[in-house]
């Protein structure tokens, strides 16, 4: 069992300045860490930075910073700042993201994934353990870059990692890997892949905290459409054993029938992916994570009928 009990910021629907009575409160709900997401709202460090003034204890992380839509330096520079912001704190997640953010969002070729993960992971390792970088990479060359001012201690990085090649690059050379999109019973599959028992297990967990079955599987089917119909994610489906059961969903998303394919996600599906129910049966089932390998396991708590998530929510879902 984990002693790490995560969530998400920020919390869909509250405004971010609104957040800094929440993250005071998370330490007495028994919450260890907080770490942000990068889609198409927050960027990834501007919440941490805010929550490390906030709050003194909790430990942040990224989940994920892209590792195309900013240079390896620049990645380091934000690293580095929010690192001295709350040393020994802080945990740089990195991954590859997807075409849609970096391609038709950023307008970045969205080419060779694993090698540009491994490349700047390495590139911003070196950089805020204070030594220079200088040389060429596979994806990429960098010309004598060095950090005026290293963090100490540097963060830890976390790499964001589905398939085989990439879990087993996040247990050889990362300090952590981050998982997403998986049922608690897929868990084992991953850690198995990482190989490293010294590498932390961090799960991004999606959780709807309400009796309205109806509703929530209604939401997971409408994000499991939209996400696991991106190819690393499809491709990481078909590795779990969970190819044929969305295949109807896959086969539908290609024919451009949007509600077909969200229609065609069967129930069971939808109940391993999302968590859902009375917050005391959320907080079990997010546990199960725990129980199967995940050290850090991180709630991204999605909206119900009842409107925002309240503090009296997150109190219920935490483990005080």
């Amino acid at each position: 069992m984990t002693d790490r009990w995560g969530l998400t910021v920020p919390l869909t629907g509250v405004p971010l300045l609104e957040h800094a009575e929440i993250v005071r409160a998370l330490p007495d709900f028994g919450y260890t860490d907080v770490w942000s997401a990068e889609t198409n709202g927050t960027d990834a460090f501007t919440p941490l930075a805010l929550a490390a003034a906030w709050e003194p204890t909790l430990r942040l992380g990224t989940a994920i910073v892209p590792v195309y839509t900013r240079g390896p330096a620049l990645i380091a520079m934000s690293a580095a700042a929010l690192a001295a912001a709350a040393p020994g704190r802080f945990v740089l997640g990195l991954g590859a993201s997807s075409p849609v953010i970096v391609g038709n969002w950023n307008g970045i070729p969205f080419e060779e994934p694993y090698r540009r993960s491994r490349d700047v992971l390495r590139a911003v390792r070196t950089a805020l353990a204070g030594d220079r970088v200088d040389g060429e990479f596979d994806s990429f060359a960098i010309k004598r870059f060095k950090l005026e001012q290293a963090p100490q201690p540097a963060p830890l990085i976390a790499l964001a990692a589905l398939r085989p090649q990439m879990l087993r690059l996040a247990g050889r050379e990362a300090d952590g890997a981050i998982l997403n999109w998986l049922a608690s019973t897929d868990v084992p599959q991953c850690v198995a892949a990482i190989g490293n028992p010294d590498t932390e297990v961090i799960a991004r967990i999606f959780v709807c905290p309400t009796a309205d079955a109806e509703f929530a599987r209604n939401l997971g089917r409408l994000l499991i459409s939209t996400y696991l119909t991106v190819p690393a994610y499809a491709a990481f489906h078909d590795w779990l054993g969970r190819g044929d059961r969305l295949a109807p969903m896959h086969a539908a998303w290609a024919a451009g029938d949007r509600a077909g394919a969200a229609a065609a996600i069967p129930d069971d599906v939808v109940d391993a992916l999302v968590v859902h129910g009375s917050p005391e049966s959320c907080r079990e089932q997010v546990s199960a994570y725990a129980e199967a390998g995940v050290q850090t396991p991180v709630m991204a708590v999605l909206p119900t009928a009842e409107g925002p998530t309240s503090l009296e929510l997150l109190r219920a879902l935490g483990r005080s």
